[in-house]
């Protein structure tokens, strides 16, 4: 899959209808769709396919038989950047409650979750690995290809009760974003969702999730 190098004025279209749009959807307390949901849906799924179009692919990297999902064209475009943006706030307020906190997991999760945080009136807290952050923190395992690796949160970050959604690029495994899961229990928060820009399906990382509703805006064969 390439880049477009036209879709640049497609989304700058989609993103002033959708932003009309977004005003008018929201949830109640328990996360119900409003009565205007089918109107965001329709912009939603309008704006996933601009987004896919902004997708490049990378046969054999970083290994021969992989194909590589390259995101990173989604950010360097101001009006597909914004396109994204609307487009995981509208997934949100379709899929999950709202969040008291966006979590977002090193490192790509940084690249949106703190804007889509302020979209969303909620505050954002990191996950580091293990020994990038001061003060206390706690820690939870994950297991990767070649052994054991460990996330971190600052103790306190999240406080007992608040709601949580959890963002990242990509699933895979799932064994990273169990372990931001974790974390967020030992601080007495709820994981009310996750969230990822891509899935890849075959190797069922959503498995690991314990049950907790997990949504991938974007959808590819990879």
């Amino acid at each position: 899959m390439s880049a477009n190098a036209e879709s640049a004025p497609q989304v700058a279209d989609l993103v002033s209808n959708t932003a009309n749009t977004q005003s008018t959807v929201s949830q109640d307390a328990a996360g119900l769709e409003s009565s205007s949901s089918p109107a965001a849906a329709a912009e939603l799924a309008s704006t996933k396919v601009k987004l896919m179009a902004a997708l490049r692919s990378f046969p054999d990297f970083p290994i021969p038989g992989i194909n590589f999902i390259d995101i990173l064209p989604l950010f360097q475009d101001v009006k597909t950047h914004e396109a994204l943006l609307v487009a995981l706030q509208l997934q949100i307020e379709l899929s999950h409650q709202k969040p008291d906190v966006i979590v977002g997991l090193d490192a790509r999760g940084f690249l949106f979750g703190p804007s889509l945080a302020l979209r969303m009136g909620a505050s954002f807290v990191p996950v580091r690995k293990q020994g990038k952050m001061p003060g206390p923190c706690v820690t939870a395992a994950y297991e990767k290809e070649y052994g054991t690796d460990f996330f971190q949160m600052q103790d306190g970050a999240i406080k007992p009760g608040q709601k949580v959604l959890i963002v990242d690029d990509i699933i895979a495994t799932g064994g990273s974003a169990a372990a931001a899961g974790e974390l967020v229990k030992k601080l007495g928060g709820e994981t009310i969702g996750y969230l990822f820009i891509l899935e890849i399906a075959f190797l069922k990382g959503r498995e690991k999730l314990g049950g907790v509703p997990v949504t991938t805006l974007l959808e590819t064969d990879e």
